[in-house]
């Protein structure tokens, strides 16, 4: 077979980019926020690589000779629309946050600069790594093999610690083996449940609707998903499930 010198990996994830390309169904990039302010907001913002492959050999035109095997095509936008930074930063957060509020949010390791940046636009300062999610099945990486995501939390700048506390003894490392595409360990949002049992709460880009958190995004299924037994409010405070 005569070797085409034309074709790269790029060109061949391109034309598959375009067709599998999730778009936000709104005229406008987000739906309305809520006017009740909160004490704790959750949020797994959909950032945007860019376009960009996923490092893996099949795309390496002397590893795939004439790309015979298909090669590893995956992005973010293909399973749900993706958001710029500059974008993300223009949805005011800060609108429904409490004077005493924390932010907890998702980055991966390519995003952990904007990540800071975006809990700053939006009114809050960055405090340390809540959550590290070992996710048991690694991805193709440049470096090292992505394996980790990291939940940061953020105070609201000028204010406080919500209070009452809950639980204090929450492991910040979380070993859970990854499921489906972007879906986060429940362990999380009920590891901030109890440390903050009493407390209004929310989470933003939600597609799963949880028993005591309000939300908000493109992906709200109707039904609510018990993240707690009864027992475990009790034991953390929260007498009113």
């Amino acid at each position: 077979m005569q070797k085409n010198n034309n074709i790269s990996g790029y060109s061949i994830y391109n034309v598959e980019a375009k067709k599998r390309k999730k778009l936000n169904p709104l005229e406008e990039i987000y739906p309305h926020l809520p006017e009740r302010k909160y004490d704790i907001i959750y949020a797994d913002p959909p950032w945007d690589y860019g376009g960009k492959m996923q490092f893996d050999k099949t795309s390496i035109k002397s590893e795939n000779i004439n790309f015979e095997k298909e090669i590893f095509i995956s992005s973010a936008n293909f399973k749900y629309p993706t958001l710029k930074l500059k974008e993300l930063k223009e949805l005011n957060v800060e609108s429904i946050a409490n004077d005493d509020c924390l932010l907890f949010m998702w980055t991966t390791g390519p995003h952990l600069g904007n990540a800071i940046a975006l809990g700053e636009s939006w009114g809050f300062e960055y405090k340390t790594v809540a959550f590290v999610w070992d996710k048991m099945i690694h991805n193709p990486g440049r470096y090292t093999l992505s394996q980790t995501e990291m939940c940061l939390v953020f105070k609201k700048k000028n204010g406080r610690i919500p209070s009452p506390r809950g639980a204090r003894n929450i492991r910040q490392l979380i070993s859970i083996k990854r499921t489906a595409h972007s879906e986060k360990p429940k362990e999380v949002i009920e590891g901030i449940t109890k440390m903050f049992p009493l407390q209004n709460k929310i989470e933003l880009f939600a597609r799963k609707n949880h028993v005591g958190w309000d939300n908000w995004g493109l992906e709200i299924p109707d039904s609510e998903i018990q993240i707690l037994s009864q027992e475990e409010y009790n034991n953390c405070g929260n007498k009113t499930l």
